[in-house]
């Protein structure tokens, strides 16, 4: 392990847990790649202030992010009515617990996207006196009209690029479906926005879609999440804005080089979810990739590499990727490599080295399977196809049993009733909840982490 940092940063560093070991013939490496980062956000060496997990301004800095929260203002919203009033209350509670200095504004959306706060184009900067305004704007939004998410987003969009800051931020509330656009028309809009700002998606209540949500989410780097009761929304802003008010360094890459003759397999963040990468490298010089990681605080997440090297004799060894973090240079200027890692090939003809199977390699690989079975396994349920559905979420089951992950076994006895989950026993519950469902589906990615 080697490890890099730069005052103005928090500390990156890298550790890779592999098996190195193949047999004659052998081509397949995997390796748990830990990248954490301490001494700048939530609980590292910064002063806290406000709440326990929001980072004062240390002597001299400057604001270092800006935030939109985007509010369904949808008829919808109406009904119950409560769900608008929980809404308005939740962002107030968000627009709270903002830290001195921050830049903010606050989008009512509907088929159109409109400024609530600070209505001017551009952006107010945090204190006491803006926020009081901020929270008596809230007081005047009322629902009515459709659903039209991308408009949301690229008026959030023009809104934190009048920001001079590195951590650029959104916070999504949806209650509904996309109906008043098309999803080539969302789409559009999240490669438009990608890469710019990152962004939390919560869908309140049980009449949203859980792909289109997720889906937000997935393509901004944020956190996607249900909070079917509405009066759960304040407690669940007022988290999100906290975690996002800890982020001290944003647009960190993971570059993936490898050497001559390796060929990528796949690269997916695999805690604290499960999040495909692969498909979004962006080529930074001769054999290497850079992927987007997004905003970092006090953290720690897993990534999982798989790279296929050419064949080689025992007793040979080579590098099979080097794994960095990279920050972007400024004005102009070269990346900065914050920490890196080695997976390295060993070619033996000890059986019982290379047969091995690490063990967070083996446990996230169950752990992905556990994010797509769930997956596959309501898919079928939806569609009619219970022998299916009872085989793929029994699988589901079991993969939960055995990994320890407590959090997603519970949300699986919502919807099947478990016979045996060592075998992955299940009956298909006759009736379920949409909340239970919508929940499962939902956190579905969320993993457990491996115990090192």
């Amino acid at each position: 392990m080697a490890n890099f940092s730069k005052s103005t940063v928090p500390q990156f560093s890298v550790d890779v847990y592999q098996n190195e070991y193949l047999p004659e013939g052998g081509r397949e490496v995997n390796a748990i790649v830990t990248v954490t980062s301490t001494g700048g956000g939530t609980t590292g060496g910064v002063p806290l202030a406000g709440t326990s997990l929001i980072p004062a301004a240390r002597p001299g800095q400057g604001p270092n992010a800006a935030v939109v929260i985007m509010v369904d203002c949808s008829g919808s919203m109406d009904y119950p009515a409560t769900k608008m009033r929980n809404a308005r209350d939740a962002t107030a509670a968000a627009v709270d617990t903002l830290r001195d200095g921050v830049a903010f504004a606050i989008v009512g959306g509907t088929h159109l996207a409109k400024e609530i706060y600070p209505g001017n184009g551009g952006l107010a900067t945090a204190d006491s006196r803006t926020r009081a305004q901020a929270k008596e704007a809230l007081r005047r939004i009322s629902a009515g009209g459709g659903t039209a998410i991308g408009t949301w987003l690229r008026l959030a969009d023009r809104l934190l690029a009048t920001a001079d800051v590195p951590i650029r931020h959104g916070i999504l509330l949806t209650d509904g479906r996309n109906e008043h656009e098309s999803a080539a028309d969302l789409r559009a809009t999240l490669d438009a926005c990608a890469g710019r700002f990152t962004c939390d998606a919560r869908g309140v209540g049980t009449d949203w879609e859980v792909k289109e949500v997720t889906g937000i989410a997935s393509a901004l780097l944020g956190t996607a999440d249900i909070v079917a009761d509405p009066a759960g929304l304040a407690a669940d802003f007022t988290r999100m804005m906290e975690n996002a008010m800890g982020k001290e360094v944003a647009d960190v890459a993971l570059r993936l080089w490898t050497p001559v003759g390796v060929e990528i397999g796949f690269i997916k963040q695999v805690a604290p979810t499960v999040e495909d990468l692969t498909g979004r490298r962006v080529e930074a010089g001769p054999r290497a990739g850079d992927y987007p990681t997004g905003s970092w605080g006090d953290e720690s997440r897993d990534y999982h590499v798989c790279v296929r090297v050419p064949e080689a004799g025992i007793g040979q060894e080579m590098l099979a990727a080097r794994v960095s973090l990279i920050l972007p240079g400024t004005g102009g200027g070269a990346p900065e490599v914050l920490s890196q890692g080695l997976v390295r090939a060993v070619w033996t003809d000890d059986m019982a080295a290379s047969t091995a199977i690490n063990p967070q390699v083996a446990h996230y690989t169950g752990q992905a399977e556990l994010a797509q079975v769930i997956q596959q396994g309501l898919d079928a349920r939806k569609s009619g196809d219970f022998d299916g559905a009872t085989a793929k979420l029994g699988r589901a089951v079991q993969l939960a049993a055995s990994s320890g992950n407590a959090d997603t076994a519970k949300l699986l006895s919502k919807v099947v009733d478990v016979v045996d989950a060592a075998t992955g026993t299940v009956r298909l519950k006759a009736r379920v909840a949409d909340a239970d469902e919508m929940t499962l589906e939902t956190r579905s990615t969320k993993t457990v982490r491996v115990k090192k």
